[in-house]
């Protein structure tokens, strides 16, 4: 099959079992979308006892869910594989065609229309799936379960909205000229096993860190005055593990992962920012709180969230909108999001890592 080489832009043959670390693993591929993980039907199964005695109509609901969830992901496999060839009545389509599509595709706008449709309807499973396992969590936490209990069906709640979110970030990353070559044929690549499973393990690996990084930026109190954030960044990374750590001492000193941190952690934009540091110093006011900034930039901002997913999600999606208009126009202010460079950057780690475990061989 053929790919790009990331010099020249010419073509070189990659062959897809490149992205496989065994021939297990590669079977492993074609088992289609995976309505629950083992951890995850462990945890279903667990909750759905104890709805079972405490409350039959709850447990006749979620039961209902599952079987609507399997249906549905029955009718999604009845569409092409995205990991097969198949001849279609606009061609033939192997995975290495629909990956340099998706690479080659860097038209502007919304995208879809240009994806297949098992990558949109697998997005309405996956989203389904999130509001199914959200009930869970709610309504292990009403009967009192044990906070374990609860809080992991929060984790994995939010780890499912993870998996939206690297959805797209993929596509970010792709449609990057930044971005080397031979790591859009991995994004390209991981970007069709998500389609086709909706599982992703690039997700359960940086899931918690990312919730780790939500929590600890909810405890912060910023001090709207010199806008630096300085000691927020500081009191984070030191709550947060060694992954975090090593990606700040690595890129806090780009300007671009700089300025997308401040959106970050002040929930604002950046333009926001750059408005209200004005304000601020010429009023001569050292600093306001949280629940001031509206007020002073005479428009309604949403600068703090909970721990609901969806705040999470549509929060992320702002800075993600604003980021790729700032691409587009060609305006100062960061063009990615936080989580575009950091998952981008473990990836990286992680590809580095296998070719020196590859070379030590």
């Amino acid at each position: 099959m053929e790919g790009t080489n990331n010099q020249t832009g010419e073509y070189i043959a990659v062959d897809l079992r490149d992205f496989f670390d065994t021939p297990e693993e590669q079977n492993e591929q074609d088992v289609g979308i995976v309505v629950l993980t083992p951890h995850q039907q462990q945890m279903y199964d667990n909750i759905i006892s104890v709805a079972k005695t405490v409350d039959p109509d709850k447990y006749e609901v979620f039961e209902k869910r599952m079987r609507d969830l399997e249906d549905l992901a029955r009718s999604i496999a009845h569409f092409p594989s995205l990991l097969e060839r198949h001849n279609l009545s606009g061609g033939e389509r192997t995975p290495q065609s629909l990956i340099d599509s998706l690479i080659k595709h860097q038209a502007e706008g919304d995208y879809t229309l240009q994806l297949p449709s098992k990558a949109t309807l697998g997005k309405g499973f996956l989203v389904a799936k999130i509001h199914t396992f959200s009930s869970l969590y709610k309504f292990a936490k009403s009967i009192k379960q044990p906070d374990a209990v609860w809080q992991e069906l929060q984790q994995e709640t939010i780890t499912l909205m993870c998996s939206l979110l690297a959805e797209d970030v993929y596509l970010n990353l792709l449609h990057d000229p930044s971005v080397e070559m031979e790591f859009k044929q991995k994004l390209a690549m991981a970007l069709l096993l998500l389609w086709e499973h909706r599982t992703d393990q690039n997700v359960s690996d940086i899931a918690p860190t990312l919730l780790k990084i939500w929590t600890a930026r909810r405890k912060l109190a910023p001090a709207f005055g010199t806008m630096m954030g300085t000691s927020e960044l500081l009191m984070l990374s030191m709550q947060l593990d060694d992954q975090w750590t090593t990606f700040m001492k690595a890129k806090l000193g780009d300007s671009g992962v700089s300025q997308a941190m401040e959106e970050f952690l002040f929930g604002i934009s950046h333009e926001q920012i750059l408005q209200l540091k004005t304000i601020l110093r010429t009023k001569g006011i050292p600093a306001i709180s949280r629940d001031e900034v509206s007020s002073f930039l005479g428009v309604h901002v949403k600068a703090d969230a909970g721990l609901d997913y969806r705040d999470f999600y549509s929060l992320y999606t702002v800075r993600r909108d604003n980021a790729r208009v700032r691409a587009r126009m060609r305006l100062a202010g960061p063009h990615k999001t936080i989580e575009d460079y950091f998952i981008q950057f473990v990836m990286e780690q992680e590809k580095e890592k296998q070719n020196n475990d590859h070379f030590a061989k």
